[in-house]
C-alpha cells in the first residue's frame, strides 16, 4: 500500500511517501526551490519521493492533502461576516483569489498532478483530503513508539481548530476537545512576534530565543487584557486588541497602547521592552500548555503524551512541561509544523481510514521517524563529480581519517560545514546538514551568528551531545534526538557572575559555563542527544571530539545563512562555504579547506539578507 501525503498553499509545503505504513521519504519544497517556507504545490518534493522509492505515479494507491479547503473557506467567510463591516475591503480583495485558487482546490490539485506528475493516472479516484488537526495528531501519534497516548495539537489555525486534544490507541485517533478560531495560542504568540519586529511564521524562534534576556513584567497585563485562561487550560482571546481576523496586520492601536507604543520595526534596535514582552508571552504560553496537559492527563489517564502543531516547536515550553512530570513519556513530531502534516495525512489514511494494523517497538526510545533523516542523499561518487565540476579543491579520506581530521579542526576552534547522509525533514539540523563548532569557545556563538548566519547576535545555538553522556552535562534525563526540549546546564558546569542576576542583552557575551557557545543567558540549552543507531557517523565524530577534549558535545546549527533554507545539494553547501567564514567543509568523504580553494570570489551572500 503506497500513499503520498502532501501539504501546500499556506506555508512549508512538503511531501511524504509511506509504503505499507513505513515512512520512506519526506522533504520540504523549500529545499529544492530555495524559497524559505515555500508554500507552492510541492512538485519537486513529490518527484523526489517517487524517484527515491523507484515508484511510478500509477502505483500510488492514494494521494492525500493535509486539510479540507472547503472548511477553511467556510471559516474565512464566516469570520468576515461576523466582523463586518470591519475588513470588508480586505475580504473583497481576497475573495477572487479564494474562488480562483483555493475554493476549487481539488480540481487545481488534480490539474497540477496531471500536468506535472502524470496525465495517465486517474487522480480523481485517488485524491483524498484529511482534516488539518487530524493530520497533525496523526503525525504525532502514529510515528511515536507508544501503543496508546494522549494527543495535544496546537497551532495558529487549521480549518477551524486551533487547539485539539484527544487519544490515540493502536490504529485509531479520537479527537475529544477543540478550541476554535479566532482563539489561538499560536496566533497570540505570532502577534507578539509581529509586535517585537520579527516576521510571522518564521520569527517565532527569535521571540523564544529573546525571552531569557527579559523579565515577564507584562504577564499579568496579557492575562488581564488579552487572554482569559481557565483552570483546565481552555482560553479565549479578547479580539478588541487583534486585527488578524479582518486585516493583514496582527494587532491594532489598542494593543500598541497597552504596551507603550507601536510595534518595533525590523530595522530598529531591540530594547528592554521587546525582551520583556518576549519573556512575558513565553510565560503565558507555558502556563496554558501545562494547564491543558494536566487536564488531558485527568481525562485520559494515559502515561504518554504526543504533540504536534507549530506550538509544539516551542522547545522551552516543552522543557517546562517535561519537568512538571505530568506524563511519564512525551514524544513530539520533529516536523511539527504544516510540513509534518504531510506525514500525518498519509498515515491517517493508512491506519485511520483503511484500519491497517499498527505495530510499535518494545523499546520506547525507537520511533518510526528514522531520526528524521528522510530527504535526499548523495553517494561519494556523486559528491566527487559535483565538486570537480564546480572547481572545488578537496581531498578524499577514509572514514577514520575524516573523523579524526574534522574533530582535530573543531578542537582548534575551526567552524566546519558538515554534509552527510540523508537530509533532515523538519526545521532542525540534526547532524546531516549542520554547521559545527567547539562548544568551549567563548566566541563561537557571536562568530557563527555574525560571520556565518548573518543574523542577530542574541540567537542561541544547540548542543549535540552523546546520549550516554547527556546527564553529566545537562539536567535532562530523557533522550532528545530531535532537539525539541530545553534543559539547564548542570550546576557543576556553570560559571556564576554577578551580572547573571539580570539577563539583559548586555550580557550576551558573558561566559557563563564551561560550554559557553551552547549555554543561553539563563543557563539553558536546546539539546539534541545522539545515539549510535540513528546517526552513527555523527556519533563517531562527537566521540572523537570527546577523546581529544574531554567534552562529549558540539555546537550544531543548521547549514544555511539567514533567509535561505538548509542546503540540499553539494553545490549549495559549497556556495554557503565560500560565501561565509566557514573554515572547512566536509561532504561525504571529501574534505575541503577554505585556504586551498582557487575560487577566491567569496561575495556570495554579502548584503543579501535584510534584518527581518
Amino acid at each position: 500500500m503506497k500513499i503520498l501525503g502532501f501539504s501546500a498553499y499556506y506555508h512549508d509545503s512538503a511531501a511524504c511517501l509511506i509504503n505499507n505504513g513505513e515512512i520512506v521519504s519526506a522533504v520540504q519544497e523549500e529545499r529544492f526551490t530555495r524559497i524559505k517556507n515555500d508554500m507552492q504545490f510541492p512538485l519537486n518534493s513529490i518527484k523526489f519521493c517517487l524517484q527515491n522509492s523507484n515508484i511510478n505515479a500509477n502505483e500510488l494507491d492514494f494521494i492525500v492533502f493535509y486539510d479540507k479547503p472547503f472548511l477553511k473557506f467556510e471559516r474565512i467567510l464566516e469570520t468576515y461576516l461576523a466582523f463586518a463591516p470591519l475588513g470588508l475591503e480586505n475580504f473583497y480583495k481576497s475573495l477572487p483569489i479564494w474562488i480562483k485558487d483555493k475554493l476549487f482546490q481539488k480540481q487545481n490539485i488534480i490539474n497540477e498532478l496531471e500536468e506535472k506528475i502524470s496525465n495517465k493516472v486517474n487522480w480523481n479516484d485517488r485524491l483524498v483530503f484529511s482534516d488539518h488537526h487530524l493530520s497533525h495528531a496523526a503525525s504525532a501519534f502514529f510515528p511515536s513508539p507508544y501503543e496508546e497516548s494522549a494527543i495535544l495539537t496546537m497551532d495558529g489555525v487549521g480549518e477551524w481548530s486551533t487547539t485539539s486534544t484527544g487519544m490515540g490507541a493502536e490504529n485509531n485517533i479520537q479527537i475529544d476537545q477543540e478550541i476554535f478560531y479566532p482563539h489561538s495560542i499560536g496566533l497570540l504568540y505570532s502577534a507578539f512576534t509581529y509586535f517585537t519586529g520579527f516576521k510571522v511564521n518564521s520569527g517565532e524562534y527569535k521571540l523564544m530565543g529573546l525571552a531569557p534576556y527579559g523579565q515577564p513584567k507584562y504577564e499579568n497585563l496579557i492575562k488581564d487584557n488579552l487572554i482569559d485562561i481557565k483552570d483546565d487550560g481552555s482560553f479565549r482571546l479578547n479580539m478588541d486588541y487583534f486585527n488578524f481576523c479582518t486585516h493583514q496586520t496582527m494587532v491594532n492601536k489598542k494593543f500598541s497602547n497597552l504596551f507603550d507604543g507601536p510595534p518595533r520595526k525590523s530595522s530598529e534596535k531591540i530594547t528592554d521592552r521587546e525582551t520583556d514582552l518576549a519573556a512575558s508571552i513565553q510565560k503565558v504560553v507555558e502556563d496554558v500548555v501545562i494547564k491543558i496537559a494536566r487536564n488531558i492527563k485527568k481525562d485520559t489517564k494515559s502515561k504518554n503524551l504526543c504533540m504536534s502543531g507549530g506550538v509544539a516547536l516551542n522547545c522551552v515550553a516543552n522543557g517546562k512541561l517535561l519537568r512538571e512530570n505530568i506524563f511519564d513519556n512525551i514524544w513530539i513530531q520533529p516536523a511539527s509544523g504544516d510540513a509534518g502534516s504531510a506525514i500525518g495525512a498519509a498515515l491517517e489514511i493508512y491506519y485511520g481510514m483503511l484500519k491497517n494494523k499498527r505495530t510499535t517497538s518494545k523499546n520506547l526510545l525507537v520511533d518510526s521517524m528514522k531520526g528524521s533523516f528522510l530527504g535526499p542523499q548523495y553517494s561519494n561518487e556523486e559528491i566527487i563529480d559535483r565538486l570537480k565540476n564546480i572547481g572545488a579543491e578537496f581531498e578524499v579520506l577514509n572514514e577514520e581519517e575524516l573523523i579524526k581530521k574534522t574533530a582535530d579542526e573543531l578542537a582548534l576552534d575551526k567552524l566546519i560545514g558538515w554534509f552527510q547522509g540523508r537530509m533532515e525533514f523538519g526545521p532542525r539540523a540534526l547532524g546531516a546538514r549542520s554547521i559545527l563548532a567547539d562548544p568551549r569557545s567563548p566566541n563561537a556563538q557571536k562568530d557563527i551568528n555574525l560571520k556565518i548566519k548573518y543574523r542577530e547576535s542574541f540567537r542561541p545555538f544547540a548542543p549535540s551531545v552523546l546520549e550516554e553522556n547527556a546527564r553529566d552535562w545537562f539536567e535532562l534525563d530523557i533522550s532528545s534526538p530531535y532537539m525539541l526540549f530545553v534543559a539547564n546546564v548542570c550546576q557543576g558546569k556553570r560559571i556564576f557572575n554577578k551580572e547573571n542576576i539580570i539577563n539583559r542583552l548586555d550580557n550576551i557575551n558573558l561566559k557563563n559555563s564551561l560550554i559557553p557557545a551552547v549555554t543561553h543567558v539563563d543557563f539553558s540549552a536546546r539539546i539534541q542527544t545522539i545515539n549510535k543507531i540513528q546517526n552513527p557517523l555523527f556519533h563517531k565524530l562527537v566521540d572523537k571530539f570527546k577523546e581529544i577534549t574531554g567534552v562529549p558535545l558540539l555546537v550544531n546549527t543548521s547549514f544555511n545563512v539567514r533567509g535561505e533554507p538548509i542546503v540540499n545539494t553539494p553545490e549549495e553547501a559549497f556556495t554557503c562555504f565560500m560565501g561565509t567564514e566557514l573554515d572547512s567543509l566536509v561532504i561525504g568523504n571529501c574534505y575541503l579547506k577554505k585556504k586551498n580553494q582557487k575560487i577566491k570570489n567569496n561575495i556570495f551572500y554579502k548584503n543579501k539578507f535584510d534584518l527581518d
